[in-house]
């Protein structure tokens, strides 16, 4: 009897082995390869599906040299690649210039369109156009209030309101009692949402200070005014990661002893957030809005899919401090976080 178990425990090594060895092989010939396939064809920016070379356009409303919008930009460019997309980018700070792009587009007659709507009262009629002309529309980063009445599929980004409550809270568990939130871009509504959700949160008194994002000497020499004039003041939150060094600046310049703190991440942030220059950041993923505006895109085009169900879908926020930034600093290196 003893013998016939060892038989039987033998035998069913034995069947074990030759099903893992199959596995293994399955995996390694078959699965393995075509995700290596994939990885491979990703980088060298080719498509890994067969659909239709279609045409799809991101108007933004960047100034220039905003890095926010370059990663906004790689991950639709990225996500372009993979669904065989004819991929166009255009931006303006001006609501009637980013419309008229919008109209350009339309005019071309492109399969899908990605658009912001931080100004979108001059934004309404260029999109409704769209709509109309069948062209599906996709709205990302702001205008999420707007987005479903001007009649796009979805909504991709972070909720500003919210966002700017996190951040209040966030103030409240540091201790601040007085905080500064500057806003570069007057007339842009999720600036505001965020601003008013970060008052409504806080526990301390928050100002408003409005400045010209277009002149950074000019950011500097007004934060540093008002750290100047008011040394009650313990945190100055900014509303982008390339006006947080400036406020650093402002804040050394003016002897204050304010902490630093801003939206959105990039490689300058992570490391500033690394060695304690930054108390935290409020991280609303770029990337993903770009990668997931086209990747939607192309699912509704392909298979009338649409996320969202009626709702934004959200990618942020995330408050990221000292503690996360190590693990986020090489992808904010490569340009996607």
């Amino acid at each position: 009897m003893a013998r016939a178990r060892t038989g039987v425990r033998a035998l069913g090594a034995v069947l074990a082995a030759v099903l893992g060895f199959s596995l293994a092989g399955c995996s390694s010939t078959g699965g393995k390869r075509a995700e290596d396939a994939r990885k491979a064809s990703a980088a060298a920016g080719k498509a890994v599906v067969d659909t239709p070379r279609w045409t799809f356009a991101m108007v933004t409303h960047s100034g220039d040299g905003d890095t926010f919008w370059d990663i906004v930009q790689k991950g639709a460019e990225e996500a372009a690649a993979k669904d065989n997309i004819n991929f166009l980018y255009a931006k303006s700070d001006e609501g009637q210039q980013q419309a008229q792009l919008v109209q350009t587009y339309v005019d071309k007659k492109v399969d899908g369109l990605i658009v912001t709507l931080a100004k979108p009262d001059a934004m309404k009629a260029a999109v409704e156009k769209a709509v109309a002309a069948g062209i599906p529309v996709i709205t990302v980063n702001s205008g999420s209030a707007q987005s479903k009445a001007y009649g796009a599929l979805t909504h991709i980004g972070q909720d500003e309101t919210v966002a700017g409550e996190a951040v209040g809270d966030e103030l409240d568990e540091r201790g601040r009692k007085k905080a500064l939130c500057v806003l570069h871009e007057q007339g842009n509504v999720g600036h505001e949402q965020r601003c008013a959700g970060a008052k409504k949160t806080f526990g301390g008194d928050l100002v408003n200070l409005y400045v010209d994002g277009t002149n950074m000497p000019d950011v500097q020499a007004t934060i540093e005014a008002k750290l100047q004039t008011d040394p009650s003041i313990d945190a100055v939150v900014t509303l982008g990661a390339p006006f947080a060094d400036t406020a650093v600046k402002a804040k050394r310049a003016a002897g204050s002893k304010a902490e630093i703190d801003t939206f959105d991440l990039n490689a300058k942030v992570a490391a500033s957030l690394k060695d304690g220059t930054l108390g935290f950041a409020v991280d609303q993923q770029p990337y993903l809005q770009g990668y997931e505006a086209v990747d939607l895109l192309w699912l509704y085009r392909y298979n009338a899919d649409v996320l969202g169900g009626g709702k934004p879908v959200l990618t942020g926020p995330q408050i990221i401090t000292r503690d996360d930034a190590g693990e986020l600093e090489d992808y904010t290196k490569r340009g996607t976080r």
